[in-house]
């Protein structure tokens, strides 16, 4: 499998309808494009305001929309949660496979998990990883927005757990250990944004970036070796 297919592959899997072809009636675009206004002004006031700054209202206004434009599209508060959590999970993962594939292809001789780190960590550096991280914050003392969050970051979780599988096809056989490298990686670096106010965004944090890269590219290079089909990501 190519890297365009792989990547193709995966955001299909994790966003369906984001990843469809754009619809063909004109309307229909124009609805479309509306909506992608809207969850973007969302992501906005989450990021600048966290989440007791996102309400339906305050997108409207960002956009400059009626209130009955903007219930046409998303009814509720929590309905546009939905789509930003569609939309965040979706648009981090195109960013963290467009810049990984980059580094596979001008950087061929550097270690594969390293790279995957690197680029890992600048993903979760967008605004959209600031919007999920103040979603998931929030999740855990608001039992309304948890009762959709939480289903649905087991969800995404679930779905690039097994297009990783396919994607490294080498750890098939070594589950365990890819998938500690994943979580290891994934909390890592949220504590890394969440510790930035102390640490700083200097050598303190670039020294923790270094160290988790290092430890993923030694659980790589000590598991057992398993023979199979070498793909993009090996």
């Amino acid at each position: 499998m190519n890297s365009e297919t792989l990547q193709d592959r995966i955001l299909s899997a994790l966003a369906p309808e984001i990843h469809a072809e754009p619809p063909v009636k004109w309307q229909q675009r124009k609805s479309a494009r509306m909506r992608e206004r809207l969850v973007s002004a969302a992501i906005d006031c989450l990021v600048e305001h966290g989440y007791p700054g996102l309400a339906t209202a305050a997108v409207a206004a960002r956009c400059d929309v009626s209130r009955g434009a903007m219930h046409h599209h998303f009814p509720s508060r929590l309905a546009l949660v939905g789509a930003v959590l569609d939309h965040a999970v979706y648009h981090r993962m195109r960013s963290f496979l467009d810049d990984y594939l980059d580094l596979l292809s001008r950087r061929a001789g550097d270690p594969k998990i390293e790279l995957a780190c690197e680029a890992h960590w600048r993903s979760v550096q967008t605004r959209e990883y600031a919007a999920w991280l103040e979603l998931t914050v929030a999740a855990r003392t608001n039992a309304e927005l948890a009762a959709i969050f939480d289903p649905v970051a087991r969800r995404y979780d679930e779905i690039w757990m097994g297009e990783m599988i396919e994607a490294f096809p080498q750890w098939r056989d070594d589950w365990d250990n890819l998938k500690l490298a994943h979580d290891f990686t994934s909390a890592m670096h949220m504590g890394m944004l969440l510790h930035r106010p102390i640490f700083g965004s200097g050598e303190r944090l670039a020294r923790l970036h270094r160290f988790a890269a290092r430890t993923m590219q030694d659980l790589n290079e000590h598991r057992e070796p398993v023979k199979a089909e070498k793909g993009p990501f090996s």
